[in-house]
């Protein structure tokens, strides 16, 4: 029985891909999955799921006390995993399997997935090659919509050094008056959501020029966390949270909070699917808007011309930003997130789904900022990038009482 892994690339047409395979439109060198049921252990796939779940009010893989929407990341896939196994299809298509989930649970589905080998094909798109399942025993790549058979089996070893050095970390126009250190500071915080406990006990303290690594399991409290410092997150009011030097709920609206933040998350995207250019994109990132609806200032072009140069994209500077790869969408995100040298940068997973090159070259730009700029950084990510340099980490340990923090 063949396992193939398909390995994808920014230029990849994995979606175009994934439908006409579904389709029976199926390239000639995987002629074996002619005529085979098939199914999609994908994203695509939750969301259609989700979709059924809200129409019709009834569950369809999630147990009957709790919607699939409400269940994180590697509860949903558990939850996928298992409707899809029950079904026994000759062949599933994993799409990048392992993206949003912790190390433990990606062992747990490797394991799974093994046990299922001797019966069920798995063909595997994978946009890590270190990714790779184990037991696949064919390789192909996908560039753009052509796929084609290859014989590496080796991961790309990137670690790029150079990158973004001719250029420094651009200046701001923008100024913030008063900042008190420490910028965050989590005093015992524990937080519930009925009877279940999320966090326990919480001490957490950020400064300026801090680099930290948020880690933990799926379910462990990362996005907890994020929505208490980013978020209007209710449960922050009554605990003993400070942000900026000042208690939070304590006057400071959350638009107040917001604009001394930088913040990603790839989930961000999505909102600019208008014609915006790259330059505009930028820009747009100085007036805290979805989109550019005031005639720039020269001093804000030359600042946005600097970030061009520095990031190699000033010659396309009038390319549409919906018309770029995911790395190039994701460097630019990252630095619209910048452009104002906020106190506080969070990185929320923004390497996820990234290829090896491309998220090579996104922790070269996060280092870059933590070496030049007193801007605190939080990059939260279940996977341990290579080449990434955060001074301190904080993970996420679960228990009955709620997650603690360990700091490393």
């Amino acid at each position: 029985m063949n396992h193939w892994v398909i390995y994808l690339d920014n230029n990849s047409d994995k979606k175009g891909f994934i439908k006409d395979f579904q389709r029976g439109i199926i390239p000639l060198d995987l002629k074996e999955f002619n005529d085979k049921t098939g199914s999609l252990f994908s994203a695509f796939t939750l969301d259609k799921l989700i979709d059924e779940e809200d129409k019709h009010d009834r569950k369809i893989i999630s147990s009957e006390h709790q919607a699939l929407e409400t269940m994180s990341s590697g509860e949903q896939k558990r939850a996928l995993l298992h409707y899809l196994l029950s079904e026994k299809p000759d062949f599933i298509i994993l799409d990048n399997p392992f993206d949003n989930l912790d190390i433990e649970f990606q062992e747990a589905l490797k394991t799974i997935l093994k046990d299922h080998s001797k019966h069920i094909s798995f063909i595997q798109l994978a946009s890590r090659k270190s990714d790779t399942l184990s037991f696949i025993n064919c390789f192909g790549n996908l560039n753009k919509n052509i796929f084609a058979i290859t014989e590496s089996t080796s991961s790309n070893d990137y670690e790029i050094h150079s990158a973004f050095n001719a250029v420094s970390i651009p200046q701001s126009n923008t100024t913030y008056p008063n900042i008190e250190s420490p910028l965050i500071d989590f005093k015992n915080v524990s937080i519930s959501y009925g009877n279940k406990k999320i966090l326990n006990a919480i001490n957490w303290t950020v400064k300026k020029g801090d680099f930290w690594q948020l880690s933990g399991t799926n379910g462990s409290g990362k996005s907890t966390i994020l929505s208490m410092i980013f978020g209007d997150n209710p449960k922050a009011f009554g605990q003993e949270i400070y942000l900026f030097g000042n208690k939070k709920g304590s006057g400071e609206s959350v638009w107040d909070i917001k604009q001394k933040i930088g913040y990603y998350a790839p989930a961000m995207t999505l909102k600019f699917n208008g014609k915006h250019s790259i330059e505009n994109m930028l820009i747009s990132g100085l007036n805290d808007s979805v989109g550019l609806y005031t005639i720039p200032t020269e001093l804000q072009k030359r600042v946005i011309k600097q970030w061009l140069l520095l990031l190699d994209l000033y010659p396309i500077k009038n390319k549409y930003f919906n018309t770029l790869s995911t790395g190039q969408q994701r460097l630019v995100m990252t630095a619209r997130a910048m452009v104002k040298r906020p106190p506080i940068l969070i990185l929320d997973e923004p390497t996820a789904g990234m290829d090896d090159e491309s998220a090579s070259l996104l922790v070269s730009l996060v280092n870059k900022f933590a070496n030049e700029t007193d801007t605190a950084i939080i990059f939260v990510s279940h996977r341990k990038e290579k080449g990434l340099k955060p001074k301190q980490t904080l993970d996420l340990i679960p228990s009955e009482h709620g997650s603690s923090g360990i700091f490393k």
